[in-house]
């Protein structure tokens, strides 16, 4: 089954707030070969971002047959997210709660503020961070991989506790096989781009 399978026969996402139906209605339907199962998840305070940035799972791809998943993800002021990089097989949708996010697609940046969305397909060169003064939070939606595995091993796995020194070839070759595994591809320079959007809205 395919994500436009998925997302015209089950209808999970519009029920459950995360995409208008509009989008769904030009996907073609047939009848679903597998059932899923109704997924309840109960509320929560916000995240919050301890300073820095922060993720958690709401929806697991086990959830879905591995269809979809998402985090949510606070980011705190002044912040840049991850060097420019794309997915090869990923697409992601954001939809943002709080604050304003900045988005780098290919050379074009885009602001998206609370209740905006923004589709990234995979293979295009991205990344994001929080230009404002003000606490940005967001739902990050992912389809046909478990991309919460990736965040969940990077923010809760490798970590200083664990023995996982930022800047350390340890950490670093941990990293490179989680790359590797989700076909997260760092284009040579993003290291030098991602400095320079950091110098130039003065972020962390």
């Amino acid at each position: 089954m395919n994500r436009s399978d998925f997302l015209s026969q089950t209808g999970l996402l519009a029920a459950m707030g995360f995409i208008p139906e509009n989008i769904l209605a030009a996907a073609p339907t047939s009848k679903p070969t597998t059932l899923l199962k109704p997924v309840v998840v109960p509320a929560q305070k916000a995240l919050e971002h301890n300073g820095g940035m922060a993720i958690r799972t709401h929806i697991r791809s086990s959830m879905t047959n591995g269809l979809y998943s998402n985090v949510e993800c606070a980011v705190a002021p002044k912040l840049m997210g991850p060097p420019p990089h794309y997915h090869k097989e990923l697409d992601e949708l954001m939809y943002v709660l709080e604050g304003e996010a900045s988005i780098l697609v290919g050379k074009d940046v885009v602001k998206i503020q609370a209740g905006g969305w923004h589709l990234r397909p995979r293979m295009l060169t991205h990344t994001f961070w929080n230009a404002s003064d003000k606490d940005l939070r967001f739902i990050d939606m992912y389809f046909n991989q478990p991309f919460e595995e990736y965040l969940e091993r990077i923010f809760h796995e490798l970590t200083v506790e664990n023995g996982y020194q930022d800047g350390t070839d340890k950490k670093f070759q941990e990293i490179n096989k989680l790359n590797e595994k989700f076909g997260v591809i760092f284009e040579s320079g993003a290291f030098e781009q991602q400095n320079e959007i950091k110098k130039q809205y003065n972020l962390k």
